[in-house]
């Protein structure tokens, strides 16, 4: 027989035990989510990792993130939009240039010697998001929830190069049409790989050259096959963060605003580390300190000189603009001219 002091201590505890029952029972939810390739290195591993391995705590809502890296999965990151489309996950690390085949709307972020530093990217990303954003729900049934970017994509060589021109004749691995253009604009052979096809292909010579991150270069081991590392930032490799609208529309008004909240803390976070790791992995592929995160390697830093900054810059109205204003208004009829009535006022283009 329960004593009535007993009754008075039982109470709260199963008031207490019904919350709890209640709120497990509402994080029941899990979202399926695609990350970045582990193989790019650490924004995966100490940013977006932690952050989905912590979604209901970062977000605030009573969701679980069921989280692994495209390479881990099998996908190709090229089959993102697809896949997200075709309603297998709710959450995607979007891999913009990667994903422009299928959406040439995306490059619009990232176009050839559009952004040469961190704070014009990031001029470029707001000014872009919402015309983005309205595009891949029209098209993708998916929301845009942030952007950051990995830093400049530079040169990586296996043979000596001084300059722009050293690249005539030379095999260079690219990740999308434009940067392709522009590669073959200065006498290089592109040849377009997935990033975790790249170590191979310049050990094996199926490539001389490859472009990517300094960070993510150094955490994949390329200057174990390359030995020329050369800081011409061709783009900045910017990737997003999209939700299904089918998980977006199921939650409140409250919910959605603490979800972008969580995001635009995430994405804030990551245009700081990313510049970090930037000069942190200069230093680090070239043998030189301070060397704090990555692996100390022995690669030629060679200068950029000003002909091919010049270069660079000219490309961005004569090639990288108007070849991707070309592809991008067939399946978007308004492509260009939305970016330039937003994108194009930030950066002086019209």
């Amino acid at each position: 027989m329960i004593t009535k002091h007993l009754r008075h201590c039982l109470l709260p505890l199963a008031a207490a035990l019904a919350m709890t029952t209640s709120v497990a029972t509402q994080a029941d939810t899990t979202y399926k989510v695609i990350g970045q390739p582990a193989a790019t290195g650490l924004v995966q591993k100490n940013k977006e990792k932690p952050f989905f391995d912590n979604f209901a705590e970062r977000t605030g809502l009573p969701i679980n993130a069921d989280y692994k890296p495209v390479d881990q999965l099998g996908i190709k990151d090229t089959e993102q939009l697809r896949i997200m489309k075709a309603g297998l996950f709710d959450i995607v690390s979007l891999r913009v240039s990667q994903n422009s085949r299928d959406e040439p709307t995306l490059l619009g972020l990232d176009l050839v010697g559009v952004s040469p530093d961190y704070a014009t990217a990031r001029k470029v990303y707001e000014a872009y998001f919402d015309t983005l954003d309205e595009r891949l729900q029209k098209q993708f049934q998916i929301k845009l929830l942030g952007a950051w970017p990995f830093g400049p994509q530079i040169l990586f060589c296996k043979k000596p190069i001084s300059e722009l021109a050293d690249l005539k004749g030379m095999k260079v691995r690219v990740y999308d049409q434009n940067l392709a253009k522009f590669i073959e604009s200065v006498g290089g052979v592109p040849v377009p790989l997935g990033f975790t096809e790249v170590h191979q292909a310049l050990s094996l010579g199926v490539v001389d050259c490859a472009i990517t991150g300094p960070s993510s270069a150094n955490s994949s081991g390329w200057p174990e096959v390359t030995t020329h590392q050369y800081p011409l930032g061709f783009q900045m490799a910017v990737n997003g963060y999209a939700i299904s609208m089918k998980a977006w529309n199921k939650l409140t008004p409250e919910e959605q605003g603490k979800m972008l909240a969580a995001f635009t803390e995430l994405t804030d976070d990551i245009w700081t580390y990313s510049e970090e790791l930037t000069q942190d992995a200069m230093n680090c592929n070239a043998g030189q300190e301070p060397c704090v995160n990555g692996k100390k390697f022995n690669l030629a830093n060679v200068p950029v000189s000003d002909k091919d900054q010049e270069t660079l810059s000219t490309a961005v109205q004569a090639i990288s603009v108007p070849t991707w204003a070309e592809i991008c208004d067939k399946a978007n009829p308004q492509c260009s001219t939305n970016w330039k009535n937003t994108v194009g006022k930030v950066v002086g283009i019209q």
